[in-house]
């Protein structure tokens, strides 16, 4: 904390439409170092908000106009006010009035005639609230410039050591032995693998920090499953394994079957997972990829389905509720960084919809994803 902050006045907004009510209010704060300010009305005390964020908000409920209720819930609705403040109401109602000014987003009330020493009780209270709201903000913003700048400085080197392993391998500089080239291919690999997780990384922190936004367009699920299962098959063929695509019901249905409203690019980072992860986890046996329409009765919700069904090594019960939490990783020694299917998870929900596992160990595991259809 900086020296500035350190000695930063509390600012307080002080909101009542009697003003004998207001200097008392404003006396007793100033006398303890605060700085007041003071407003009438609801309408001037949005304003002020707006213009001014104070620190805490000291709000009267009955006010002639707009209530101190009104008052609350559009500060609480308003997209401009990025900070969180503290509302302590000012009531002489009975309990009720609490309930309903809580339930508008106040933080606290205090009764009239108030005794001083509540009141500024109450009022350090809050702005302790308000002080740790605004320094875990600070930290969050410090994570995400820790995690943008870290992926920069990854991703830099990892280019440039990706290309000059690349001219190696096309031996632009000199001749080399086949076991050394089978030695550049593995770095590579692992590259392109560090690579990926530096990506996903960015990604992640992208959906927690609020600033991911969706290229919203026409997606056919059925068209972006078949070009990830033609670029995957080849890790496939490698271990021997089956992998198959079932549109069947799809293309039974017409055109628009399988045909959502969506971010492809985030739709084809799903499916490019949840099948890479089959195959990584699968010896013998295969891969299958189910999608097709679900009717949304008695919801009149219709649902497009994903299901990629492995033989692979199966989840343990105990890891299943936890797996697609943030940096879970399983207990096979092939699991990665744990954020694949965090960041999966996120994508589906972000376009309204979910995304579950059924598994047993040594009979492998079904991914299901259910899209609404008019996402």
């Amino acid at each position: 904390m900086s020296v500035v902050e350190k000695f930063k006045i509390d600012h307080i907004l002080a909101v009542d439409d009697t003003k004998d009510n207001l200097i008392l209010v404003q006396t007793i704060l100033e006398s303890e170092g605060y700085e007041v300010d003071l407003v009438e009305n609801g309408i001037a005390a949005l304003e002020q908000v707006v213009q001014s964020p104070p620190d805490l908000i000291l709000l009267d409920v009955m006010m002639p106009g707009m209530d101190g209720y009104e008052v609350t819930r559009r500060i609480r609705n308003n997209p401009e006010i990025k900070s969180y403040i503290p509302i302590l109401l000012i009531t002489a109602f009975h309990e009720s009035s609490v309930v309903e000014g809580l339930d508008a987003g106040a933080d606290d009330f205090i009764r009239k005639p108030f005794d001083t020493d509540e009141l500024l009780a109450r009022v350090r209270s809050l702005l302790r609230l308000k002080h740790s709201l605004d320094e875990q903000q600070k930290m969050t913003r410090q994570r995400e410039d820790f995690v943008s700048r870290l992926t920069h400085d990854l991703r830099t080197p990892l280019v440039a050591s990706d290309r000059m392993l690349t001219l190696f391998l096309e031996e632009t500089f000199c001749k080399i032995s086949p076991e050394m080239k089978q030695a550049i291919n593995v770095m590579i690999r692992s590259n392109q693998n560090l690579t990926q997780m530096v990506n996903t990384l960015l990604e992640v922190s992208r959906f927690e920090a609020g600033k991911k936004t969706l290229n919203w367009e026409s997606c056919n699920l059925g068209a972006i499953a078949q070009e990830v299962v033609s670029e995957l098959y080849p890790l496939a063929s490698e271990k021997n394994l089956t992998l198959k695509l079932d549109v069947h019901q799809l293309e039974a249905q017409g055109e628009t079957a399988g045909v959502l409203m969506g971010d492809q690019l985030e739709f084809r980072r799903v499916l490019n997972n949840l099948i890479g992860n089959a195959i990584k986890f699968t010896d013998t046996g295969g891969i299958k990829i189910r999608i097709f329409e679900q009717s949304g009765n008695p919801t009149n919700q219709d649902w497009i389905i994903i299901e990629v069904e492995d033989t692979g090594y199966g989840i343990a019960p105990e890891d299943q509720s936890t797996i697609f939490e943030r940096f879970r990783q399983g207990r096979n020694k092939r699991s990665g960084s744990g954020l694949g299917l965090h960041l999966s998870s996120r994508i589906i929900e972000a376009h309204g919809g979910k995304i579950d596992v059924t598994s047993e160990l040594g009979q492998g595991s079904v991914f299901t994803v259910r899209l609404p259809k008019e996402s």
